[in-house]
Formats: C-alpha cells, sequence, structure tokens
C-alpha cells in the first residue's frame, strides 16, 4: 500500500514536509517512524492549539522523537500546548480566544505603605531643612551674661520685647515714605515685658519716659565698670546710653524680675513683616491723625499695610495721656500681628510662610541663648495673650515727676512676686 498522495512516489517527494520541505502537510506516520500510532488526526490549522504528537524513546515515554527502543516515553509539554504560552492557551487567556485574561488585582496594602514613607520622608526632610534655615537667620547679638548683679529667676520666662528706631536697611526714599526721620545710632520705641508661664500670660508695657534709676553697670564695648550715683532718667535714655545690656540691667534693677531672653525689632523689619503677610485687619475705636509719625486714620475696621502699621504703633502725639496710649496701641497691633500670621492661610501656604518668616527673622535681635523654640514659643504667648487667655496691661504708673512717669513700687512688688512663683496676676495697670 502506498501511504503517499496520488501522484507522489518514493523517488518523487521533493514538495514534502519535512526535510526541510516548505509543504504544509505533515509526514505520514510511515515516514515519522518515532510516531505512535493510533494519534489522532491534528485539527486543522486555525482551529485550536493542536494536539501536539507524542515523542517516543522506544520505552514508551514521550521526549524529542529519541527513543531507545524500551517503550519508554518522555511528555516535554508538547502535547498540552505549553509551548504556546500560560497553560489553557493564549497568553494569560482561554485556549484558542487569543485574548489577555484579567489583570491581578492592585496591592494597595503595598502602595499605601510606600506612599506614607516618601510622604513622611518629605515631610522630615522639609522640616529639619526650614529649622536649620530658619535657625541661621537669627542675629544673636546680646550677651546677657554681660549683665551684673542679676536678680533670682523665678516660675516661668521672662521676655524683653524692644521695638527700636533703627533705620538700618533703610533708603532716603523709604525713610521719607516711612517717616522715620534720619537720626543716627538708634533709641527704644516701644518696650514690653513677656510673661510665659502655666497661668496665663502676661504682657506688660514699659512707658519709654518711665523713670529710673541707672544702677551700676558693666560696659558692653569697654568693659570698663560705671559705679551707680542713684541717678535717675527716662527708660529709654538707658538704652541710647549703652545699647541693650544697659536697659536689661535697668528693667532688672528697677522691678527686681530677672529677664531670661531679649528680642528687638528695627522699622524696617516691623513693616516688612506686615507686607509679608499680606497686612493686619484691626480695628480702630477712635480716628486720628499725627503729622509726625504719618497716621491718618478713621475710625472701624481695617486693613493695614507695613507703612500705615508702623504709623499705628509710633503715634503719640495725637494723644493727651501720648505714651500710654501708645503702648496700648502697641499691644493691640502685636496681637493682631500673631493672629494674623497664625492664620492657615499663612502658615499652610508655603509662598506667605516664608516670606513672613524670612522678613521676620532677618529683622530680629536676639541674645546669644535664644532658640526657635524659645521665639515659637514668645510668638504663640503673644497670640494668646489678647485671646482672652492671659493678661495685658501698661506698668503700674502712681504719678510723675520731671515729665517722667513714676512706677507705683507697692503694685510693680506685688506684680513681680506674682510673676516669680507664676501666678494669676491680679494688679492692673494705667
Amino acid at each position: 500500500m502506498n501511504d503517499w498522495p496520488e501522484g507522489w512516489s518514493g523517488d518523487n517527494r521533493d514538495n514534502r514536509y519535512g526535510r526541510g520541505s516548505a509543504n504544509a502537510q505533515p509526514e505520514s506516520a510511515r515516514v515519522m517512524r518515532q510516531v505512535r500510532r493510533g494519534e489522532p488526526a491534528a485539527p486543522p490549522y486555525g482551529a485550536g492549539v493542536p494536539q501536539q504528537p507524542t515523542y517516543v524513546d522506544g520505552q514508551g515515554h514521550g521526549g524529542y522523537g529519541y527513543g531507545d527502543g524500551s517503550g519508554d516515553t518522555y511528555d516535554s509539554g508538547y502535547n498540552t500546548g505549553h509551548v504556546y504560552g500560560a497553560p489553557g492557551g493564549g497568553p494569560g487567556g482561554p485556549a484558542g480566544t487569543g485574548e489577555r485574561g484579567p489583570r491581578p488585582a492592585p496591592n494597595w496594602r503595598r502602595r499605601i505603605k510606600w506612599t506614607t514613607i516618601t510622604v513622611v520622608t518629605v515631610l522630615v526632610v522639609t522640616t529639619v531643612g526650614t529649622y536649620f534655615w530658619a535657625d541661621s537667620k537669627l542675629k544673636r547679638e546680646v550677651d546677657l551674661s554681660k549683665v551684673i548683679d542679676r536678680p533670682e529667676g523665678g516660675d516661668g520666662t521672662n521676655y524683653l520685647i524692644v521695638g527700636s528706631d533703627s533705620r538700618e536697611g533703610l533708603s532716603d526714599s523709604e525713610k521719607k515714605d516711612l517717616h522715620t526721620g534720619s537720626a543716627g545710632g538708634k533709641r527704644t520705641d516701644s518696650m514690653m515685658i513677656l510673661h510665659v508661664g502655666g497661668n496665663g500670660d502676661t504682657l506688660i508695657s514699659l512707658p519709654r519716659d518711665s523713670d529710673v534709676e541707672i544702677p551700676t553697670y558693666v560696659g558692653s564695648e569697654s568693659g570698663k565698670t560705671f559705679k551707680g550715683t542713684g541717678r535717675h532718667t527716662k527708660l529709654n535714655a538707658a538704652y541710647a546710653e549703652d545699647g541693650p545690656t544697659l536697659l536689661v540691667r535697668a528693667v532688672e534693677f528697677n522691678t527686681g524680675l530677672r529677664i531670661d531672653h531679649y528680642v528687638e525689632i528695627g522699622f524696617a523689619g516691623f513693616a516688612s513683616i506686615v507686607d509679608a503677610v499680606g497686612g493686619v485687619d484691626i480695628t480702630i475705636d477712635k480716628a486720628f491723625k499725627d503729622k509726625y509719625s504719618g497716621a491718618d486714620f478713621k475710625a472701624g475696621k481695617q486693613t493695614l499695610n507695613g507703612e500705615e502699621a508702623l504709623a499705628f504703633v509710633r503715634t503719640r502725639h495725637a494723644f493727651a495721656a501720648s505714651d500710654l496710649e501708645r503702648t496700648k496701641n502697641q499691644q493691640k497691633f502685636l496681637a493682631a500681628l500673631a493672629h494674623q500670621v497664625a492664620t492657615p492661610s499663612t502658615v499652610l501656604n508655603p509662598f506667605k510662610l516664608y516670606p513672613t518668616m524670612g522678613a521676620g527673622l532677618d529683622s530680629l535681635i536676639v541674645d546669644k541663648d535664644m532658640g526657635l523654640y524659645d521665639l515659637g514659643s514668645m510668638f504663640f504667648a503673644m497670640k494668646g495673650v489678647n485671646g482672652g487667655d492671659g493678661t495685658s496691661m501698661n506698668m503700674p504708673i502712681s504719678g510723675s515727676t520731671g515729665g517722667n512717669l513714676v512706677w507705683d513700687k507697692a503694685k510693680v512688688k506685688t506684680l513681680v512676686n506674682e510673676l516669680n512663683n507664676d501666678e494669676k496676676v491680679t494688679v492692673s495697670g494705667s
């Protein structure tokens, strides 16, 4: 029997499948002896994955067509379709469909984990970087170790906050716009003691015309000791005479209260902070005008820019009780500024927060022991003073002498005792 198709012979097999032939028709089992007889015929092309022939090795095991006559075979996986991809057909899909199977479900726990790690890392790096940036901007120029004969410290922390009339950094046109004048050197325009404690914070304004005694002190630059002679002068004259260290010495000597930290800001820095925060909202109770400071305000709620804010806190000639009324306005404005800076629109907006921090830190002069934590504690205490969480007052005044305001010694003693013991302040100021 001739197993070849009609017209074929053993000598005419040029166009046959196998042995390099391009013919699509497979060789018969007679030619391919390694194929076991009785295997089902392969389905037509395109009717799914064909059942591949099992190659035998002579021992009955499927293999690659190399039998040894023992009848064993070795199944290589060809007859299951694995050669074409995933079990069951095409890549990831049912046999013969050619479609992809469903994508594996995302591992949300893993994604959330790495997202959290990334966010935390960014926050930590940003926070640490901001801290060192801010810390590097502090001008630690005041050495309180040069202050002699200091009183014992009490509970809580006491800050001496000074606003100076320094024109440093201002151009001639800016001096004109801000009505600062062009006087050389610098004097104190405002002085306040801020006590931060556990029983409410207290902000006490010290009128610059306060009558004080200049005690024995050591010159901040010369190191020379200047003996006290009982001489009395205005408080702001102490600053003009020998700067921050003599001012601290005079405050401590005349009150008995130890000053833990010193903070000073000049005209330019104050105006820059207000402008950086976008202005400060404040309610002015009564209209007033002052040609010296440039103030011209109507009554009611309004937003002050840097120039207007500086005029507001410096005005004294528009009031009968010039220095006392000015200190009240200074307290009121500083509380409003602190509230404005602490709003979410500033704190959560880096385009406002960093310029505000930069303007403030660039313009502050502090003592050598002042840290960012101390500065932050001072800021939030000032914010809460006029928010019902603390007390805001002027130093108690009993009268005047030679144009200087005389403190009420009995009330001052009670006030200092309450602050040193970190008790609720019961004394009222002027």
